[in-house]
């Protein structure tokens, strides 16, 4: 090969022959960044704007599509909220599931990191397999359980109470918290263990002192996960609760701002807003914690 061939070669940049992207372009960083960027962030934002530009309009904006635009409000308005808030049992009804949801997602996670924590570091015959029938359990639709469910829940007494979702929200929170657990001790090294043992640390000492702390961003994602379902939960709520003051957002919205063929939009989308705001702070304030368990526990 002439040397003359060897020149018309095109020349490649360090960055290029390494493969890292050049990001200094500016067509090229609109194209591959900031429009898949501008994509996703319209996809998930748009369903919240929809929601907040619907509570605030009047009827009649509402209701007239041919000479008002649907993406935009003319004459805001504060009486679809102030209907939510002030004549609905809206306040009572974000009561009940904040008291529902906090109270099932602690009763899960103690249940859940015990349950971990046995299969994972005890080591007994089959544990492998109890993990596994636990998953299995998680993924029982609770279209099939509700049934039995409630058969069970009106011989205990508990029928159209707040204490029966605190009670069977386990059912389905207790599986899955436990197999996002069990992964998560699995990446704590086991000599910080047995070096507290050495030391004279019993087991539960060892799990209280050693092993929570270094997963404490495990048991706030897998709290944070149990604490939505709850919030968000709506056949069991449907099912077991009949007193219209004693629902849980998502099925009082829904069966409380429906009368007949008449839906309240403008009430249901500020229901539902207001609704999502709770969740929303909770991620807010734990997203590191939250990163932090999808990326991995201590390492060696």
């Amino acid at each position: 090969m002439t040397d003359q061939t060897l020149s018309q070669r095109p020349h490649l940049t360090d960055k290029e022959s390494t493969g890292v992207i050049d990001w200094s372009s500016g067509p090229r960083r609109f194209i591959m960044l900031y429009l898949p960027l501008s994509i996703f962030v319209f996809i998930l934002l748009f369903p919240f704007y929809w929601m907040a530009i619907t509570a605030i309009k009047p009827n009649a904006e509402l209701l007239d599509y041919k000479n008002n635009n649907p993406f935009w409000v003319k004459s805001p308005t504060l009486e679809n909220i102030n209907k939510l808030l002030f004549h609905t049992d809206y306040p009572q009804w974000l009561w009940t599931t904040m008291m529902v949801a906090v109270v099932a997602t602690a009763l899960s996670l103690f249940a859940s990191v015990l349950a971990a924590y046995a299969i994972q570091r005890l080591k007994f015959r089959g544990s492998q397999y109890v993990g596994l029938a636990i998953y299995l359990a998680y993924l029982v639709p609770p279209s099939i359980l509700f049934i039995p469910m409630a058969t069970l829940i009106f011989q205990l007494g508990l029928f159209n109470s707040p204490m029966s979702l605190i009670l069977t929200y386990p059912t389905f929170l207790i599986p899955f918290c436990t197999w996002l657990l069990i992964g998560y001790f699995k990446s704590i090294p086991y000599e910080l263990e047995e070096c507290a043992m050495i030391d004279g640390a019993t087991r539960l000492q060892t799990l209280w002192k050693i092993t929570l702390p270094l997963a404490m961003p495990g048991l706030i994602s897998a709290g944070i996960f149990a604490f939505t379902l709850s919030w968000n939960e709506f056949i069991y709520a449907l099912a077991f609760i009949q007193s219209a003051e004693k629902k849980t957002v998502p099925v009082a919205v829904l069966t409380q701002l429906v009368e007949g063929d008449v839906y309240h939009w403008g009430s249901l989308m500020a229901g539902a807003l207001l609704g999502s705001i709770p969740v929303a702070i909770l991620y807010s304030f734990f997203v590191d914690y939250y990163v932090a368990s999808l990326t991995g526990a201590v390492k060696e």
